[in-house]
């Protein structure tokens, strides 16, 4: 097996038809189940330690449990292989994980648990690891939220550069780059601006940093839905599948990439502008009654 098969095995149905295959490539498949088992024993064990928080606990369960099958869908299910000769398929893929599972992921919260499901002197390793002062700096800089928009949108256009986008559908390693900086830089994103407790929450510059993201990638998608070229003939070999002539698919991702990932940033702003606005009236009413 050549170095690229090894990272682009897929179980096809039918003889002839790997657009319809399932991906079973070991440094995708094993990631995900490793992050699955840990999960499911570091929730085991604080579901056993302590009774408090428990409703909490489930409701993040469920959104890791719906973050990792929407993760997995798109990496796995023939989504992924229909993207290697649909460029909308491909779209389609990429959308589901920066817009759809990394949100999921982070609202989950999963670091405790996933820690909790380490050796302790393991994590004990890992805290010390963690505060190092090299990389808290680099986190302090990652984190700050117009730092992390700026790095998610420069994931996103760089890999829409031509030579870079088809470099990943030859090859294995740069494709599952591609997919590893979309799925962590969104995970960084959505970390930084999404609320969560024990962290007081700066909603306006979180719905400005959603609104400009939106407007990034939606300019993107409008330049490929007008674009009177195809920018990666290689990735419009199986338009045909669907009926589509090759520059007609790439109309389609280019709306697939306007309109749903946009509702998702767009419906992502006015919901925190929402909780903004809403944070913002319970202050002034207790500052009022503080005041009489």
């Amino acid at each position: 097996m050549s170095f690229d098969a090894f990272f682009s095995t897929s179980i096809c149905y039918g003889a002839g038809a790997p657009e319809v295959g399932w991906t079973i490539a070991l440094p995708i498949t094993f990631p995900l189940a490793a992050i699955a088992l840990l999960y499911a024993m570091g929730a085991v064990r604080l579901w056993r330690r302590s009774a408090q928080g428990r409703p909490l606990r489930i409701r993040q369960a469920l959104l890791f449990a719906a973050g990792w099958a929407v993760l997995t869908g798109a990496l796995v299910s023939p989504i992924h292989a229909l993207g290697e000769r649909i460029f909308t398929a491909h779209m389609a893929e990429h959308e589901l994980l920066m817009a759809v599972a990394a949100p999921l992921l982070v609202a989950a919260c999963p670091a405790a648990v996933l820690i909790w499901a380490l050796p302790a002197a393991l994590r004990r390793g890992m805290r010390k690891f963690t505060r190092g002062s090299v990389l808290q700096a680099l986190w302090r800089f990652a984190s700050r939220p117009l730092n992390a928009t700026i790095i998610h949108g420069i994931a996103i256009w760089i890999w829409h550069i031509p030579v870079l986008f088809e470099a990943a559908l030859r090859h294995g390693v740069p494709h599952y780059a591609q997919h590893a900086s979309f799925l962590g830089t969104a995970l960084l994103f959505w970390w930084v601006l999404l609320p969560r407790l024990g962290r007081q929450q700066a909603y306006g510059s979180a719905v400005m940093h959603l609104f400009v993201t939106s407007l990034h990638t939606g300019l993107l998608g409008v330049l490929l839905l007008l674009s009177p070229k195809l920018w990666y003939p290689q990735n419009a070999a199986g338009a045909g599948l669907w009926n589509l002539s090759p520059l007609e698919d790439q109309q389609l991702a280019g709306l697939v990439m306007w309109v749903p990932a946009g509702l998702v940033y767009g419906g992502a702003a006015l919901l925190l502008a929402g909780l903004w606005i809403r944070t913002s009236a319970t202050r002034e009413a207790r500052d009022a009654l503080r005041a009489v």
